[in-house]
C-alpha cells in the first residue's frame, strides 16, 4: 500500500514549535510520507532562521520557498503572500501531495491555503477557530473556509469552527502540538545549558541565578504606525525593573521596522546592563528558559498557550491576543509602562499559577498523524448553516 504524501508548510519560526511533534509523528507513521516545505521568514537569518533547527532535529526538507519581500510594511506583506502563491503552486505541482497541512494564522499561511485549494489538494488546518486581534483574525477564519479538515487546539475553537458552517465530521479537537513539547519540558525542566554560549545574541551578560524576565513583543499589523511607541513603553518599564531581561526579536510582520528601530535606538541611548537580545532558540530550550523564568512579557501566543500549561506568569500587552482562550497565568495590560510595572509587581506577589489544559494535554502530534492517515481524501465540501 502506497504511503500518503503529507506536505507540511512552515512559514515562520513560531510555526515550527507549533507543529514539530506532528512532523515527528508523520515521519514515523507507517502509512505516511512527510514532505516538509520551508518558506518565508523561516528561511531568513535575521528572524532566527528556523530552518537550521529543523535540519538539526533530523527532518529532510523537500522544498524551500524564498518569498519574503523586503519592507516590513502592509504592501510588502500583501506582495509576499502573492509571491508565496506563485512559488508554492509550483512546489505542490512537483511534490503532488495527497494532503497539504497549513499551520495557524500568520499572513504567509494564506498563500499555502489558496494554492492547495485552487489545485484541488485536500487542505488540513492546524489551530483554526480561535479569536484574536491583528490580521491573524481574518487570515485564520479565511483559511477555515478554504480547509477540508480542521485540527483545532481547544473546545471553544472546535465549537466556533462548527458555527462557521464546517461539518462536525471534519473538525477534531486534537489540542495544540506545542503543548506536546511543553509536556516534555515540564517533565524535565532543568535549565542545563549556557544560554549565552549556545545562542550568542547581543547586549550585556546578566547573572540569571536570581531570576529573570523573558520579553517577546511583536508589532500589531492593524496598529503599524504605533509600533515604535508601543515597544518603547515596554522598554522603559523593563529598564526600571532590577532583574535580568532576555529579549527576543520580533516576527516579520508589518510594523516590525518600527519595533526593531525602537529597540535599536533605545539600546544606543540608554545603558542596559541587565538586557540581552536573541533572535531565536530551539523550541525545547526556549520552553526551559520560560519555565525557569519569573515570567513572559509581551504579546506572543506562547504566553497564552505553552505558558498556560507550564504555569508561567504572563503579562500580555495590547490587542494582539484579544479574546484568545486563557489560563489563570495571564494579566492583560495596555501599552503603558506604568501598567506593565504594576503587573510585574502583582505577579511578584502571587504564588506560581497552576497548570491549565485549555490547549490540550500533550498528545496532539500523534492524533494529527493518525487522522491524516485515515481521513477520506476530499477537496470539496458542503457548508452547513
Amino acid at each position: 500500500m502506497e504511503k500518503r504524501k503529507i506536505a507540511v508548510v512552515i512559514t515562520a519560526r513560531p510555526s515550527y514549535s507549533r507543529i514539530k511533534t506532528a512532523l515527528k509523528a508523520i515521519q514515523d507513521h507507517p502509512s505516511l510520507e512527510l514532505q516538509l516545505v520551508i518558506a518565508a521568514s523561516a528561511l531568513l537569518d535575521r528572524y532566527g532562521s528556523a530552518v537550521n533547527y529543523i535540519k538539526k532535529d533530523g527532518f529532510d526538507i523537500a522544498a524551500k520557498v524564498f518569498n519574503v519581500l523586503e519592507g516590513e510594511n502592509l504592501t510588502a506583506a500583501a506582495k509576499t503572500t502573492g509571491i508565496g502563491i506563485l512559488e508554492l503552486s509550483t512546489v505542490f505541482d512537483n511534490l503532488a501531495p495527497d494532503i497539504v497541512v497549513t499551520v495557524a494564522d500568520r499572513f504567509e499561511t494564506m498563500a499555502t491555503a489558496i494554492s492547495a485549494s485552487f489545485m484541488n489538494i485536500p487542505l488540513a488546518h492546524v489551530q483554526g477557530g480561535e479569536v484574536t486581534g491583528n490580521i491573524d483574525e481574518k487570515v485564520r477564519h479565511s483559511i477555515t473556509k478554504l480547509s477540508d479538515y480542521h485540527f483545532v487546539a481547544s473546545q471553544s475553537a472546535y465549537d466556533r469552527v462548527i458555527r462557521l458552517g464546517e461539518s462536525p465530521d471534519s473538525v477534531f479537537n486534537t489540542g495544540c502540538p506545542s503543548i506536546d513539547l511543553a509536556a516534555e519540558v515540564a517533565s524535565s525542566p532543568e535549565f542545563d545549558f549556557d544560554i549565552y554560549q549556545k545562542y550568542g545574541g547581543v547586549g550585556a551578560f546578566p547573572d540569571l541565578s536570581s531570576g529573570y524576565w523573558v520579553v517577546m513583543q511583536h508589532p500589531v499589523t492593524t496598529e503599524v504606525k504605533s509600533s515604535r511607541s508601543q515597544i518603547e513603553e515596554t522598554l522603559f518599564a523593563l529598564k526600571e525593573v532590577n532583574k535580568p531581561v532576555l529579549w527576543f526579536w520580533p516576527n516579520v510582520d508589518a510594523g516590525a521596522d518600527g519595533t526593531s528601530t525602537g529597540i535599536r535606538a533605545f539600546r544606543e541611548k540608554y545603558s542596559l546592563e541587565n538586557f540581552h537580545f536573541f533572535k531565536n532558540m530551539e523550541p525545547n530550550d526556549f520552553l526551559r528558559l520560560l519555565i525557569n523564568s519569573k515570567g513572559l512579557i509581551g504579546n506572543s501566543s506562547v504566553g497564552i498557550r505553552e505558558c498556560a500549561f507550564l504555569g508561567v506568569p504572563v503579562i500580555n500587552i495590547g490587542s494582539r491576543q484579544n479574546s484568545r482562550d486563557r489560563g489563570e497565568n495571564v494579566l492583560d495590560v495596555g501599552y503603558d509602562r506604568n501598567q506593565i510595572m504594576e503587573a510585574i509587581g502583582i505577579h511578584n506577589s502571587r504564588p506560581q499559577p497552576s497548570s491549565s489544559g485549555v490547549y490540550g494535554g500533550g498528545d496532539a502530534g500523534n492524533q494529527i498523524a493518525d487522522l491524516l492517515a485515515t481521513l477520506p481524501l476530499k477537496f470539496h465540501k458542503t457548508i452547513t448553516y
